[in-house]
């Protein structure tokens, strides 16, 4: 009768708690034993959507091709996820975008950069020493860019249309090349020659630059002739406009008037015109043997040798040693030396370069 009681009890009171537990509960939350399976059509453990018998004991039955609680669960979790800020969005994508991005190419000196090329480079380049003694003559206010004294460091310079000046004289920058031959006798005065006989070209001939001669000698005089491929600058040489100066070594036969000298630079009249020198002086006298020195700034042809033979003195040999500011010296017949800077400043000095 007790168990009858407890019963009843627990159908009376008992069973107000557990009406009142149930209204407690939310609407559509499963119950605790109903958690473990999936929630059939009719409510009953193991029925699935297509009220399949279930799988076993404790494990879902789960229809093919259906979802499980499982699968429901994260489907609600990434539902609920918040979307991330296109800010943040973005700066992903910019961190992606460099970590794949290629390094910037290094592209030589020639492409791109700075114009121009530093002034103590191009100055050692054309010979003026090497780079620190270069930056030395800079330092030392020695060196001119278009007129003016430069004294800083890395200065950049276009070779090509910079005039640059060190001590007052014009540096050749470009590729320019200056040469001075002692032509001996008997070489004729042109790189080529139809006849086959010697030519200055004979001198010349393995340079991989086309030179051609300042001006012209005889083929019998000997002494200085310069070669070069600075048109302009061979131009300015040669032109009467310019009046540069040559000097030369004539040996004739005296004896010699006293007023030799004065007659010549008064002017000798030649069939093509009145011709002057610029200077006369007696070098050396043995006897009769006399060695003079004869200076004037007109290239006619064979203008010294017309000039001594129409005042009465027919020269034996003639020698030019100097052609403006460069001076033959010491250099034996036949041979060619490059010309220095310093020369090469000088010249184009002369002719206003």
């Amino acid at each position: 009768m007790r168990s009858s009681g407890r019963n009843t009890g627990g159908s009376g009171s008992g069973g107000g708690r557990g009406n009142q537990g149930r209204k407690r509960q939310q609407p559509g939350t499963p119950r605790p034993e109903e958690r473990r399976y999936p929630q059939g059509q009719g409510g009953k453990p193991g029925a699935g959507s297509g009220g399949g018998k279930p799988a076993g004991k404790g494990r879902p039955a789960v229809r093919k091709g259906g979802t499980g609680s499982g699968e429901r669960k994260a489907r609600d979790r990434r539902g609920s996820a918040p979307a991330r800020p296109r800010e943040y969005d973005a700066q992903v994508e910019e961190r992606n975008r460099q970590r794949h991005a290629k390094p910037p190419l290094k592209l030589p000196k020639t492409f791109g950069g700075e114009d121009g090329e530093r002034l103590q480079k191009v100055l050692a380049r054309a010979g003026m020493g090497s780079r620190r003694a270069c930056e030395e003559l800079i330092e030392r206010g020695r060196v001119e860019v278009n007129g003016k004294i430069v004294r800083g460091q890395g200065l950049r310079v276009d070779p090509a249309k910079d005039e640059i000046k060190v001590d007052g004289l014009t540096v050749a920058t470009q590729s320019y090349l200056f040469f001075a031959l002692n032509k001996p006798a008997g070489v004729v005065a042109s790189m080529e020659d139809p006849e086959g006989r010697q030519c200055l070209g004979d001198y010349v001939q393995n340079r991989e630059t086309r030179l051609f001669h300042v001006g012209r000698l005889d083929t019998e005089t000997e002494g200085i002739i310069l070669l070069t491929n600075h048109g302009e600058l061979a131009h300015r040489l040669t032109h009467p406009r310019y009046g540069v100066r040559k000097t030369y070594l004539a040996a004739i036969q005296g004896p010699l008037p006293r007023d030799l000298g004065k007659r010549l630079k008064e002017g000798v009249e030649l069939d093509d015109g009145y011709a002057r020198a610029d200077h006369f002086r007696i070098v050396e006298n043995t006897g009769k043997n006399y060695l003079v020195e004869v200076s004037l700034h007109e290239g006619r042809k064979h203008i010294v040798r017309r000039m001594l033979a129409e005042a009465g003195f027919p020269v034996e040999r003639l020698v030019r040693t100097r052609f403006g500011p460069i001076a033959l010296g010491d250099q034996k017949s036949g041979w060619l030396r490059r010309m220095t800077n310093t020369e090469v400043g000088m010249l184009m000095n002369e002719v206003g370069l």
